[in-house]
């Protein structure tokens, strides 16, 4: 059983030596190499400034106080409700 565990272990190598091969990264089969520096002397980008914070939502207007000035006309209510009407016939 140890000796079967050894040979998937290099089964394993192998298969990844080959993956390497096909892939072009021969520099990195051959030698070991995989892990190249970047040069000192590149200009490194700028970083990227915050993005701005979200506004705040407002409140939901239920749990708002309602104050005297915000009624709603009948005439407002009716001209929706026909819109709706007309929108549901149009989809239907």
């Amino acid at each position: 059983m140890f000796e079967l565990g050894i040979f998937c272990v290099f089964l394993l190598a192998a298969g990844y030596w080959a993956t390497l091969w096909l892939m072009g990264r021969h520099d990195d089969v051959l030698h070991g190499k995989f892990v190249h520096p970047e040069p000192e002397t590149e200009a490194k980008a700028p970083a990227m400034p915050a993005p701005p914070p979200f506004p705040r939502r407002p409140a939901h207007p239920a749990s708002r106080p309602r104050t005297g000035g915000e009624r709603v006309d009948s005439e407002a209510l009716q001209s929706l409700l026909a819109a709706i009407k007309q929108d549901l016939k149009d989809v239907a």
